[in-house]
């Protein structure tokens, strides 16, 4: 394989990091003990639903009913993808 690897069922933000609201950047963070990443307004959206308890599906479908859009597994699955890579989200 190439080293890629299925996404969790139910995914969740990795205990290394922590998602905040950082007031003085105007923005949502992901603090780490060696940094800092400053997410998108997109990114922090569907990583705020990464709790272990709701499911991809749910987690697409949660976000298509809040912002009244459709199709948006695609870019879901691209970010928790990229997040896993980068164990954001395990």
């Amino acid at each position: 394989m190439n080293g890629s690897t299925a996404l969790p069922l139910q995914p969740k933000l990795s205990r290394r990091f922590r998602l905040q609201f950082e007031e003085a950047q105007k923005r949502w963070v992901l603090l780490y003990p060696e940094g800092m990443v400053q997410l998108n307004d997109s990114a922090a959206e569907i990583l705020k639903r990464c709790d272990g308890q709701r499911s991809l599906g749910e987690i697409v479908a949660d976000l298509e009913a809040v912002f009244q859009v459709q199709d948006l597994a695609p870019q879901v699955n691209a970010l928790l993808e990229e997040g896993q890579r980068r164990g954001w989200v395990e």
